[in-house]
């Protein structure tokens, strides 16, 4: 009996599982992206592009924001349900913050006259940022209903799952994020 248990402990969640495959996809596409940026950087037209300042804060808030989402899922193991929901929603405004951040950094962008037309570094800075953008919004998306959800009522399932596949997810877009932002301070800057 305690060896069928210990098989089960040891086997991984499926939506864990699950996670880690679709974090694998979104890694190869994020490569694939990054590394038509060299091959197409070499070309004679090519711009450079400077990163506006708020790419350097939403980096800031990204980092926090990985921190309290940590603390919210040791709260959440804990059951110290209070604490749970103040990292929680704490996450979620550093994450709210961060996207904030990232439409002001565009629209300096714009402002500077980086745009999609041409070749150089800003058409891939769109769309590499973009796609960033819109799975950073997914995972506020997530943010707004743990946060719902911790505030409606009692807890009565203290399953730690759904908050650790947040967590992953969460963590997963911050160091991809701090990739990206490398990424283009030194590849992108043409420096």
């Amino acid at each position: 009996m305690s060896m069928t248990n210990k098989t089960e402990q040891k086997r991984m969640h499926p939506h864990k599982f699950t996670l880690w495959v679709a974090i694998g996809s979104l890694l190869m596409m994020f490569a694939g992206l990054t590394s038509a940026f060299i091959v197409k950087s070499n070309q004679v037209n090519w711009k450079p592009v400077t990163m506006p300042v708020w790419f350097t804060a939403s980096t800031i808030l990204m980092l926090i924001s990985s921190g309290t989402m940590q603390l919210a899922l040791k709260s959440f193991r804990e059951r110290v349900m209070r604490n749970y929901r103040l990292w929680m929603l704490v996450t979620l405004l550093l994450g709210v913050a961060f996207v904030a951040s990232q439409w002001i950094g565009f629209q300096e962008l714009w402002s500077k006259q980086v745009t999609f037309q041409g070749a150089g570094a800003g058409q891939f800075l769109y769309v590499i940022f973009g796609l960033h953008a819109l799975h950073v919004l997914a995972g506020v998306i997530v943010l707004i209903i743990m946060a719902i959800r911790s505030f409606a009522g009692a807890v009565k399932n203290y399953s730690p799952v759904p908050v650790e596949i947040a967590a992953t997810y969460w963590h997963f877009v911050d160091l991809l994020w701090i990739y990206l932002f490398v990424f283009f301070l030194v590849v992108g800057s043409g420096q």
